[in-house]
């Protein structure tokens, strides 16, 4: 014979009930999942929707981000009306020249002119409001070892913190397929070398895949990372052909997502997101909106 409740019984029954409830079923004392801060931008070099810099920042806009990331020495007044027309934000600012004038280079005068393209970078993002430029720190090649790549970088970077301070912008090293920083410890050992609060990291997911689980870079560099390219790599493409591996959607590839953005989390990072697909994924309105909503998938991973 079962005893029917006393009424002690019932009131301990009915809170119960009313605070699983008002947690959405969710058990008394499990936290509940905090929604990801994270705001979602595209880097203008990958952008082929056709149009002026004005029509390509409302497009952006229309399929639903909230930023563009720039690359420097574009022609600020367009950048400015474009964004202050489209209501996007400069979430970045690429250096546009950290390629062809190396500050890793063997000649004094390439580095020379590769400090004064991240100068005007850094100026550039100033004047968007934007908070960080990306910079490629070298390259290791035949004629430039690592060491050398290391000292002449450091060196160079070193001798700009005074505009980076004077801007107000951070300096954020990326790491992409350079022969140069493979591992995260030497991204680490890199920052340190510099040992400055203006320089951070430019962490691109996709470019790590290549060496190791991005998730397993995020704990190491932690709070120093500033940005992040979101970007997809398939492993299966990359052994037909190496740059196969990014001609694939998010989702579509080897990124471990959930674990990613678990990393992320963890590490306290709530900036940009800012997208570096193929081209192809932002052709049209249709392909940018297909863009927006597998990067709303990743940050709800």
């Amino acid at each position: 014979m079962t005893q029917a409740p006393n009424r002690r019984d019932f009131l301990k029954l009915s809170g119960g009930a009313l605070a699983l409830s008002a947690h959405g079923n969710t058990a008394v004392g499990d936290e509940p999942k905090k929604k990801r801060k994270l705001k979602k931008a595209v880097m203008y070099a990958t952008i082929s929707y056709k149009g002026s810099v004005l029509e390509r920042f409302k497009a952006l806009s229309a399929a639903g981000f909230a930023g563009v990331e720039p690359m420097s020495h574009m022609d600020q007044d367009a950048v400015l009306n474009a964004l202050k027309e489209s209501g996007l934000q400069a979430a970045s600012v690429c250096c546009s020249t950290h390629w062809d004038k190396l500050l890793s280079h063997s000649d004094a005068k390439v580095r020379r002119d590769g400090r004064e393209g991240l100068q005007r970078a850094l100026q550039d993002a100033q004047r968007y409001g934007a908070t960080s430029v990306l910079l490629v720190p070298g390259r290791v090649t035949k004629d430039v070892t690592y060491d050398d790549c290391f000292k002449r970088a450091v060196a160079e970077i070193k001798q700009v913190l005074p505009v980076a301070k004077d801007t107000g912008v951070k300096i954020a090293v990326e790491n992409v397929w350079n022969d140069f920083i493979t591992k995260v410890e030497q991204a680490k050992d890199f920052l340190d070398a510099i040992d400055s609060p203006l320089v951070g990291w430019h962490f691109d997911i996709g470019n790590a895949v290549r060496y190791g689980p991005p998730e397993e870079w995020i704990p190491v560099i932690g709070k120093r990372i500033l940005k992040l390219h979101i970007k997809e790599f398939s492993k299966p493409k990359a052994e037909v052909s190496r740059g196969e591996g990014f001609k694939v959607k998010l989702f579509d590839g080897s990124n471990n997502w959930t674990a990613i953005m678990k990393a992320l989390d963890e590490a306290g990072y709530d900036g940009w997101g800012i997208s570096e697909q193929p081209g192809d994924q932002s052709r049209d309105a249709e392909a940018l909106k297909d863009l927006s909503e597998r990067m709303d998938r990743i940050f709800a991973s």
